[in-house]
Parts: C-alpha cells; sequence; structure tokens
C-alpha cells in the first residue's frame, strides 16, 4: 500500500507547537485507501487543497511504491489551474523534484476540439498530474487516480463515472468530491448507492461548515491572517457565512441536498463571477409619490448627481457599452445593469442599479441619464412585459432600434440561456459580489426542460424586504444585448450649458448622431 503520510505535517516553534497541517476531516480524508471514496461537503472547507496533496504524493511515488498518474477534472478551466498550482505548492513543500506547470491540449477521440490541459512531472517517479478543463470520453483505456471535483455540477456526470470506474480494474483509484446540487442530481444518486451497499466504496459523512468551524477550520484561517483568534469573532464570523448563502446554506454548507433538480447556474460559478463592484440603490416612500413631477425629478437629479455620476465617469471610453434592465413599479425591485466588453470579450458589469418604489418617470429619467453617457453605446435590452412594456417602448422611441423590448418566452430562454450559463463557465462574466444577486441567479432553473428564470416565489433580501430574481433578470439581458452585433451610438452635445431646467440645474441638449442595424444572436427569438 502507498505510504501517503504528509512529510512535515507539525513543527516547533519558541511560542510552541504549530497546529497539523490538516483539520481531522482532511486527515480522515487523505488516510482513506478505498479505491472509490466520495466526499459530499460543505464549501469553503478545503477538501480539495488536501486532495491535492495527497495527489502530490501519489504522482511523486515510484510505481512499486504504488505511484501512479492522477487526473484531475475539474468543472472548468479555472479550477484546473488552482488545482494544479496547488500540486505544484505541495510539491515543494514535501521537497519533490517536479517540472513547472505545462500547458497543453487533450485531443478528444470522436470530438472536433482539443481541451487545454496543465500537467506536473514528477521527473523520478515518471508520473504526471494532468488537470482537464472538461470531461473527456477518451478516459476509457488510462490508467491512474481520476479526481472529480465539484462532480455534481458536471454535465455528463453518470458517463464520467462510468469511464472513470473502468480503471478501478486495473488497481486505478477514483476520488468523487462536491458539495450537492439537489437531491436528484447523479452525485447525490452515488452518494446513497454507497451509503445502501449497492455500490462498493466510501463515503466521508459529516463533512460541514459547522463541523470544520469545530475542527479548527476559524482558527486556521487566523492563523494564516495573522490575527488572534476570539470565540466572538469565530460566531460573527459563522453568521457572515450562513448570511452569503441565504436559504441555499442547508445544502451549501450543511450538505442537506435540496429537493428538486437543483439551480441551474452553480453557486461555484456564480461566486467565481463575482468582485468588489459597487450597487447604488434608490427607495421612494408614500410620501415621494405624490409630488409634483417637476419636484421628484429635482429630488432626483441630485441623487444621479451624488450616487450615479461618480461611477459614469468612471466607466472605460474606449470599450463597448451595453445595458439590461428588470422593470417593476411597486413591490420588487427595478433593477438596470450596465455591462461593458473588454478587449478579451469579457463582460464587465461595473455597478449596478437597484429602484424600490421608484416612479416610472423617474426611472426613465435615471436609465436615459445612463443609456446617454454609456461610452461606445451599442444595444440595450428591457423586459417589456407587464408593466415595463410602457417604459421600454418609450426608451426604444428615444433611442431607436438599438433597444430590444423583451417579452420572455420558452423560445427566448431556449435560444438565449445556454449562452448566459457558458459565460459563467469559461469565466468570461464578472458580476458585483452581492449576496442577494447571488441569490437571484440561483432562482435560474430547468422547468420542462427550458432553462429559464423562476419567478414564482417572492424571498426576502438582506435588508428584509421582498425580492424576485430582479437582478438576474438584469444581468441576463445585459448579456444578450452585448451579444448583439450593432452599429454604435454617439451622442453629442450641442452646447456646454445649453439650458437650465426649473431648479437651475444644468441640462444638456443630446443630437442623435445616428443608429445602425440591429441584428441578435439566433435571431435573438422573443424580442419584442
Amino acid at each position: 500500500m502507498l505510504d501517503t503520510s504528509i512529510p512535515n505535517t507539525a513543527a516547533s516553534g519558541i511560542d510552541g507547537d504549530l497546529p497539523s497541517v490538516f483539520l481531522p476531516y482532511q486527515q480522515a480524508w487523505i488516510a482513506d485507501d478505498a479505491q472509490l471514496k466520495v466526499g459530499p461537503k460543505s464549501r469553503r472547507i478545503g477538501l480539495t487543497w488536501a486532495e491535492a496533496a495527497d495527489d502530490v504524493l501519489i504522482a511523486g511515488a515510484n510505481k512499486s511504491a504504488g505511484g501512479q498518474n492522477v487526473y484531475y477534472i475539474g468543472y472548468n478551466q479555472d479550477m484546473g489551474l488552482e488545482f494544479i498550482e496547488a500540486c505544484g505548492m505541495w510539491a515543494k513543500a514535501f521537497n519533490y523534484l517536479a517540472s513547472e506547470v505545462e500547458e497543453g491540449l487533450w485531443e478528444e477521440d470522436g470530438e472536433d476540439r482539443n481541451i487545454k490541459t496543465f500537467t506536473i512531472r514528477f521527473p523520478e517517479s515518471g508520473h504526471r498530474i494532468v488537470a482537464l478543463s472538461s470531461r473527456p470520453a477518451n478516459l476509457r483505456g488510462k490508467q491512474g487516480t481520476i479526481v472529480i471535483d465539484e462532480a455534481a455540477f458536471h454535465d455528463k456526470l453518470g458517463e464520467l463515472l462510468k469511464a472513470a470506474l473502468a480503471l478501478l480494474i486495473w488497481g486505478g483509484r477514483v476520488r468523487v468530491i462536491s458539495t450537492h446540487d439537489g437531491e436528484e442530481n447523479p452525485f447525490n444518486a452515488l452518494v446513497n448507492e454507497i451509503k445502501n451497499g449497492t455500490r462498493k466504496g466510501s463515503v466521508h459523512e459529516g463533512m460541514t461548515f459547522r463541523n470544520a468551524v469545530s475542527q479548527g477550520l476559524y482558527r486556521r484561517v487566523c492563523l494564516r491572517l495573522g490575527k488572534e483568534w476570539s470565540q466572538a469573532e469565530e460566531e460573527a464570523w459563522i453568521a457572515d457565512v450562513y448570511a452569503f448563502y441565504g436559504e441555499d446554506a442547508a445544502e451549501e454548507l450543511d450538505v442537506v441536498p435540496k429537493a428538486g433538480s437543483g439551480s441551474y447556474l452553480p453557486a461555484i460559478l456564480i461566486e467565481k463571477a463575482m468582485y468588489d463592484a459597487p450597487i447604488i440603490r434608490l427607495e421612494c416612500d408614500e410620501p415621494f409619490q405624490v409630488l409634483a413631477e417637476p419636484v421628484r425629478r429635482a429630488h432626483v437629479a441630485d441623487w444621479i448627481k451624488e450616487q450615479l455620476d461618480p461611477l459614469l465617469k468612471g466607466l472605460n471610453g474606449k470599450l463597448m457599452h451595453c445595458y439590461g434592465q428588470d422593470f417593476a413599479r411597486s413591490g420588487h425591485l427595478s433593477v438596470i445593469s450596465p455591462m461593458m466588453i473588454s478587449e478579451n470579450l469579457t463582460r464587465w458589469v461595473p455597478f449596478l442599479v437597484e429602484m424600490r418604489n421608484v416612479p416610472t418617470r423617474q426611472q426613465q429619467q435615471i436609465l436615459w441619464h445612463i443609456i446617454r453617457r454609456l461610452p461606445r453605446f451599442q444595444a440595450g435590452a428591457m423586459d417589456a412585459t407587464g408593466n415595463g412594456e410602457t417604459i421600454a417602448e418609450y426608451t426604444k422611441d428615444e433611442f431607436g432600434q438599438a433597444i430590444q423590448c423583451v417579452k420572455f418566452n420558452d423560445a427566448f430562454y431556449g435560444a438565449n440561456m445556454t449562452h448566459f450559463k457558458a459565460a459563467f463557465e469559461d469565466g468570461l462574466i464578472k458580476i458585483p459580489r452581492n449576496a442577494d444577486v447571488r441569490r437571484d441567479l440561483r432562482c435560474i432553473s430547468v422547468i420542462k426542460g427550458v432553462p429559464k428564470i423562476n419567478k414564482d416565489g417572492e424571498y426576502e433580501g438582506a435588508d428584509g424586504k421582498k425580492r424576485h430574481a430582479d437582478a438576474a433578470v438584469a444581468l441576463f439581458l445585459a448579456y444578450c444585448a452585448s451579444l448583439m452585433e450593432a452599429a454604435l451610438i454617439e451622442f453629442e452635445s450641442t452646447g456646454r450649458r445649453e439650458s437650465l431646467d426649473d431648479h437651475g440645474r444644468e441640462s444638456v441638449a443630446i443630437t442623435e448622431a445616428g443608429f445602425g442595424t440591429v441584428s441578435g444572436l439566433n435571431d435573438f427569438n422573443g424580442w419584442g
């Protein structure tokens, strides 16, 4: 049997002994030498990190000592690169001679495409660790240890498992690691088969977030950050993590699969796409609603100047921009999502605007202000169902064919939602880091075979007020607009101070420089 004991897992310091490198649940995972072992786990507990250490020991050992090649299959290319970098770190920690990370292409049998790979070679053993960014059918016939990470989110997990388990016949190993994604998912079926004895293997239960913390996870975080641990801060940290996941916490942190088939967009993909971008909010109370429109306009103009203009002035004037809007007048949120298209075609959402109980005329005021200041404006897509139809039509009248009025239907979702998901899978979209935005996007699910935004249910946001997948609609429409082929729209001021409005504020007259024709991806079935 291969010796997988970890070198130098503890050391003595001047102030006392440092803790073991691995926490108890990580140690138990590494110590398990079952040919097939499965780890249903919480997010953010470092199980893959521990698996990387074990895989370095496997690939670094000679064949006579049980060493073999390791093939890592993650959900996307970024996961593969992160894993191989972790393996490189462990190779250095264990003082194993290993090559630098090599990039290559893996040709899939029977497929007209290549898949990027990342490889580390161990010259002394002759073995290697290969990180793949997809699920290659040509695993069949290979030999070694297979690591399937975030297995619940692979499109064809059943077929992948069949190919991987064939390696067990000749002494291979299969490690399946994942958070849950619904009780009907093949990953949950695999867990249950092993637990009820219909399939041979081992399942590591109890790897919940709270159990990981009780075994020292937060203490390890404090050690890494160089901060002093306290019980109060640990409890606050736990509360913050659970607040971020909201109703998904049971599945994502407590390892309890949800009833049903799960969300169309995995949480791991949503979070990888998030970065620290602002969300600005405007909420109008009842007294505001009865004010005269010019007074309302003046108040909103002040809000625009203070909150919105600094963000608009910070946009990159060299990049093309577009936007999407989900409209709501009362009860739910109205969300505007600007989007800029970078030179490498990554879509960046520089900020979101969330409006609650804002009169339609003031929503128009804010939206048109944004459109006129988006550099190299390309296109906009607006929810034109229900109450949204009026503002969508007015905006199209004002700005021409670059504005698309969307009537949602299965044909529109079917033609475009797969492209939206692919942007997350390929790391080509960046959105604000926010728990409510994450929850909104998790409302996208497959209903009768069609991936769509499920707006049947309401839920409370972080502020305790109702949400309805509002940000998901705006982001989805912005992405659809970014795929449109449109002539750029330029606006010119007729003068620096053409006129002042009734309240003495500058009002710049805008003239249309010219609109181009618009065509959409897959004819954008469902455009109004």
